[in-house]
């Protein structure tokens, strides 16, 4: 692919940030932080923008006494690209298989952003035993992302190989800056973005994530988490493009014990944009 000029090696983890770790299918980028005796709290990104984007809510979760995870999604940011189906079961496998690695033995508490949500929801469904509460922002899942004409064009075989081997992922990265309300924080993002981008296999990666069904409905699956005695909070940017307003009552409807809160001004990813708003909800809502 076009701009996919590294290798994801033993000498380019050795000058990254973050620490790594050997998991069966490759190895993940990841953060720990905070307080080690304090509560767990795991956060998980969305389809294509690594661990980078929870940096205000890692930062003020490590401040709050809690014992912080980030990690990289396989095919993401400096985590390796297996070659292999990018489903909601390898995303699930990645995160029990970093949990058990890390030693993990107290429920945790999830917090999954955009696809991170159907990956913690389902997470939650599947391993009840380990989670003490869900929090989902701005969660996909609800119904079926509709697909922009970019990812309409990377559904098709050979085809957006094509496209993407000639154009790279520049695309990619002006259709995640829809996600911003506030244009002034877009070009840092993009700057950031970037990185994961230099890195063989990452375009191969997010085809095969929109090819198996990761941008489609899990509204069982939350349906699922709605009739379990779990703690759940939902955020919810009023002017999110991305995933719609509108899913939140979806949401509701099948989760109806869930804590809503509606970040308004605010696009894609209100933590990010509005941490003054979104972490004392949090904070309260962990406590």
């Amino acid at each position: 692919m076009r701009g996919e000029t590294k290798e994801l090696n033993d000498m380019t983890r050795q000058s990254a940030d973050g620490s790594f770790i050997r998991l069966p299918e490759g190895f993940t980028h990841f953060e720990l932080g905070g307080d080690e005796s304090g509560e767990p709290v795991v956060l998980v990104h969305g389809f294509s923008v690594p661990y980078f984007i929870f940096d205000p809510t890692f930062e003020f979760l490590n401040k709050s006494g809690f014992f912080v995870l980030r990690y990289d999604l396989f095919g993401r940011g400096l985590s390796d690209r297996p070659d292999t189906r990018y489903n909601i079961d390898l995303f699930v496998k990645q995160l029990h298989d970093l949990l058990d690695v890390l030693r993990f033995t107290r429920p945790v508490n999830l917090i999954g952003l955009s696809m991170g949500g159907p990956i913690t929801a389902t997470f939650t469904a599947r391993h009840p035993e380990r989670v003490k509460s869900l929090t989902l922002i701005d969660p996909a899942g609800a119904r079926p992302i509709a697909l922009t004409p970019l990812a309409r064009v990377l559904k098709l075989p050979f085809i957006a190989e094509i496209i993407l081997g000639l154009v790279g992922g520049e695309p990619l990265v002006e259709s995640n800056a829809r996600d911003f309300f506030d244009p002034k924080l877009v070009e840092r993002f993009k700057s950031q973005y970037r990185v994961q981008m230099q890195y063989k296999g990452f375009l191969r990666a997010i085809l095969s994530s929109i090819r198996n069904g990761m941008l489609n409905s899990f509204i069982d699956t939350y349906r699922q988490v709605g009739k379990m005695d779990k703690p759940v909070l939902l955020f919810w940017g009023r002017n999110d493009e991305t995933v719609p307003f509108g899913h939140s009552h979806d949401l509701q409807a099948v989760m109806p014990n869930v804590e809503f809160h509606v970040i308004e001004n605010c696009g894609h990813i209100p933590h990010y944009e509005k941490p003054d708003v979104v972490n004392p909800i949090l904070l309260e809502f962990l406590k």
